[in-house]
Parts: structure tokens; sequence; C-alpha cells
């Protein structure tokens, strides 16, 4: 049942998407390339809640404005999820990352404010010199840019297998002309 909503989910954010046409108005004309570096804050879902708190990251996004009103994205980073104790214990649960790696579209529905969606892969970095699983990952986003600064709020859902997490998270941005 959670798999089902959250597909659905996802089909609503497409479905906005590609058919919200109205009214738009993009910071970022056409033909250009703007390239944004943010930072990021976020509480986890699923599984990951079970030992951390929030995560706190950065990420570098690459936007080329395809028309006025649509931009193509690439985005990476890293998100760090920061550990909680384990009751009863002194001892606090494993520290880990995930390094996403997503491509994506953005588009202004109305002027200065944007709905997007991206896809890609997460990779698990764990303490020390071991890796995790690779995830794929989905991500919503809904967001306001100038200029220069981008305000967004976004879901990033990693999967693998059966393991579900994710991060609801906030980014902050600045971003400039290249």
């Amino acid at each position: 049942m959670k798999k089902l909503s959250k597909l659905i989910g996802v089909a609503f954010m497409a479905t906005i998407l590609f058919f919200a046409t109205n009214v738009k108005a993009q910071t970022t004309p056409a033909k250009d390339f703007v390239l944004s570096l943010g930072i990021e804050s976020g509480l986890p879902t699923g599984v990951a809640k079970l030992g951390t708190n929030f995560s706190l990251g950065g990420t570098a996004r690459l936007q080329y404005g395809v028309t006025n009103d649509l931009a193509i994205t690439f985005t990476t980073g890293g998100y760090h999820f920061f550990p909680k104790k384990i009751p009863g214990q002194d001892k606090r649960y494993q520290s880990y990352g995930e390094i996403p790696i997503k491509a994506g579209v953005k588009e202004f529905f109305l002027p200065n404010i944007y709905v997007g969606g991206e896809i890609g892969v997460a990779f698990e970095k764990l303490e020390g010199p071991d890796w995790g699983p690779h995830r794929l990952d989905l991500s919503p986003n809904l967001g306001y840019a100038t200029k220069h600064w981008d305000f967004g709020i976004h879901y990033d859902y990693l999967t693998h297998k059966e393991d579900h997490l994710g991060i609801f998270a906030l980014r902050i941005a600045y971003g400039f002309g290249l």
C-alpha cells in the first residue's frame, strides 16, 4: 500500500510538471546554463528514521534552459545522516551518507515558482572504507527561484529491494550563469 501511494504521488507530480503550462516565467532564459550550489537539510523517512534524526548535505545542480519555461537539470552532491543514540546504550547507530546522481526537468508554471522531478541513483557510503547498496532515487520538488537564489523543497525516495528510505529536505542554493 505504501508503494502504491508513493507511485501515485510521483505520477501526480509528473502530471503537474507536464500539464501546468498556462502561465510561465523562468529566471533562466532558453539556451543558458546555470550552475547552483546548495545546502540541504532534511528529515529522514522510512527505515532511515530508525537510526537518525536529520540529514545535512550539499549539492551542485547544472541547469540548461530548453525554453523560457522548461529546463533540464543534472544534480549531484552528498547527504550525511547524523546518527542518534541506541536506546539503552551509550553507543550511537552507524553514521552513513548518500551520494546522489540525478537528471530531471524543472518547469516554471507561475512567475518564479517551479515544479520539477528528478530520477537517478544514490550510492550509500558507510563509515570507514565500506560502501552500502546503490539505490534508485526518485525526487519530486517544488520551489521558488530568482535570478541567483533558489529555495526548494523536495522528497528523495531511495529504494533498493525491500529497503526503502527517504529524505524530506529544504534546499537553499546560489546560482550563477556559465
